[in-house]
């Protein structure tokens, strides 16, 4: 209650009342009585029309969930799109419904976008820019984008953010932060999804997004990689001419042009509420008939787009976790642009490591390593390891003797996470980024190429990182991080001893053991001594109360001692408060029980 107080302040109030209105349209007026926002929200003279339910409420469950994050605004939306990489803990037919939510909204107010721009450009944009489009050319929840020209004839674009979000974001990840803590504390079914994680996930990747500069950082990191990259340059046996030149480098244009474009990043102008970047005049990812108007090969597009993420995932560890056909242009010589780094995936070397091991042990069929793998990412429950390696196996082995043209990686990947879903068991936040995004990636190359053979485009790429693991330059170094570490340790081992036994001299030294059942042994003992207490004093409150009635004399009410009757009183509200706990003590041990 003490956050519903403090949350209740101005300058969220009417926030959530708008969102507990949405919930209540949606269907789920429930939810909002038992987070107690209807009585609080109520106590402050705020209505709640609670017939509002209509037919709305009808929908199927996943698309209430939908429209009603889509009507909160851009918090949800967002927070919709981080469930939807949540593959390990909601079904397809969730994931595929937060997949629809797109990030959208009406532009925002020129006099205010211009106000704050002069503000972050120090100076009028049409001071600094030779033209500025005062119509934005893309709007989002978060920011919306305006074409401008340099004064050396430069187009590029200047992505805004929209004035006054971060206030109310930040309104929104205050609410969520305790609504996640409510479900997980107060409700045993939906404890499994691991609602303060996503929180901390979402809080951490919203926030991120907010900061112009760090999503330009991570763009330009990104294009570091691809310096001097010439794309998949194995060769095939389908027939397909070697093309996998630029064709303006077959002209003999030198250096050839690149294949992976990333826009280039205007430092001077760019900070946490404006990035100006250049514009990529070329054809959207979701305009297939442009792409074949313009006489574009589809099968190029499509393998360049596989290698090139497979690259950033494996070999580089930080890719872009929505690789949606919406952040992607094609451009002449088939070659490919990325946009929108708002949201990225990192990958330690361990981690990719693990994952090289993975898919090979998709594509190779092999199951045991595919079960070892995926057995260290599920640590955090209690499982049945021969169950779960049994499953893993018989899953791998219905692919044994299928041609890897006909492999769908994004599909096995998918399936695979479904068993540890089965489980109850949980990717990291990094992994369930990774594994929605190949699923996006090979939606996409299906689209561009039906016969795409993602696994064969994949494989080169994974014995390279390989071969790069286990080269003896890396091995090496690797070992001498290693023997780093150990005289690191062992040198500071006799200092750590010392104040170790100075500390238990001392008579402070402390060990402590944290064992659950006793834990909740302890509270409960505490709960039931707190208990008797109460009932103690409520028993002798009615004995004096009692001796009182028969003592004449003093003030009265209705013709009886008022102190009696005060006494009685005090007794009856303790009586209860006294069964109230009773009866939650006992639901809750029920609730705790296998």
């Amino acid at each position: 209650m003490l956050f519903w107080q403090a949350i209740m302040a101005a300058r969220d109030l009417g926030r959530l009342h708008e969102i507990a209105s949405i919930l209540i349209r949606y269907g789920f007026g429930d939810m909002v009585r038992r987070m107690g926002l209807a009585n609080a929200l109520e106590r402050t003279g705020r209505v709640l029309r609670w017939n509002e339910a209509g037919e709305l409420a009808q929908l199927e469950p996943h698309a209430r969930v939908r429209r009603a994050l889509e009507e909160m605004g851009p918090t949800f939306v967002k927070l919709g799109q981080i469930l939807a990489t949540r593959v390990d803990l909601f079904d397809p037919e969730w994931i595929a419904e937060f997949s629809k939510l797109q990030d959208s909204s009406p532009a925002s107010p020129y006099s205010e976008i211009h106000r704050q721009l002069t503000e972050d450009l120090g100076a009028a944009p049409e001071e600094v820019f030779v033209a500025f489009d005062p119509q934005p050319l893309a709007t989002g929840s978060i920011a919306q984008v305006h074409r401008a020209r340099l004064e050396d004839g430069s187009e590029v674009i200047v992505k805004v953010r929209r004035p006054g979000i971060r206030a109310v974001i930040e309104a929104d990840l205050r609410w969520l932060s305790r609504l996640a803590e409510l479900i997980e504390t107060g409700n045993s079914e939906l404890r499994h999804f691991r609602g303060q994680e996503i929180v901390r996930q979402f809080t951490q990747s919203l926030r991120a997004e907010l900061d112009f500069a760090a999503e330009c950082r991570s763009a330009e990191r990104i294009a570091s990689n691809f310096v001097d990259y010439t794309g998949p340059a194995h060769p095939r046996d389908d027939g397909l001419p070697d093309e996998y030149a630029t064709t303006e480098a077959l002209a003999g244009l030198h250096p050839p042009l690149p294949i992976i474009v990333i826009p280039k990043v205007y430092w001077q102008w760019t900070g946490e509420r404006v990035c100006v970047q250049d514009y990529i005049e070329g054809i959207p990812g979701r305009d297939l008939a442009a792409v074949d108007r313009t006489g574009l090969d589809r099968k190029i597009l499509a393998r360049r787009g596989v290698a090139a993420v497979v690259k950033m995932i494996v070999l580089d560890g930080l890719f872009h976790a929505d690789p949606h056909p919406g952040n992607v242009f094609y451009l002449p010589g088939n070659r490919i642009a990325l946009i929108d780094f708002g949201m990225t995936g990192r990958l330690t070397e361990d981690r990719r490591g693990q994952l090289i091991q993975l898919l090979l042990g998709l594509v190779q069929h092999e199951p045991a390593q595919v079960a070892d793998v995926l057995l260290d990412w599920a640590v955090d429950g209690e499982v049945n390891e021969e169950t779960l390696t049994a499953e893993i196996q018989a899953f791998v082995d219905q692919y044994l003797g299928v041609p890897l043209k006909q492999l769908r990686l994004g599909f096995m990947l998918s399936d695979l996470v479904g068993i540890l879903r089965g489980h109850q068991l949980h990717l990291p936040p990094d992994l369930a980024l990774f594994v929605k995004a190949f699923i996006t990636l090979e939606g996409m190359g299906r689209e561009l190429d039906p016969d795409l053979d993602i696994a064969g485009e994949a494989l080169p790429v994974l014995r390279d990182a390989i071969s790069a693991h286990y080269a003896p330059s890396a091995v090496a170094k690797r070992g001498m991080r290693t023997a780093t570490q150990i005289a690191s340790l062992i040198a500071d081992m006799p200092r750590d001893l010392s104040r170790l036994l100075r500390t238990a001299r001392r008579g402070k030294l402390d060990i402590q053991v944290d064992v659950l059942p006793l834990k909740h042994l302890g509270a409960q003992l505490d709960s039931a001594a707190s208990r008797l207490t109460v009932g103690i004093v409520v028993a002798a409150v009615i004995v004096g109360s009692s001796i009182v009635m028969t003592v004449s004399g003093g003030p009265t009410l209705l013709g009886l001692p008022f102190f009696g009757l005060l006494g009685y009183l005090f007794a009856t509200v303790g009586g209860i408060w006294l069964m109230f706990s009773v009866s939650r003590s006992n639901k809750t041990d029920r609730e705790r029980r296998p």
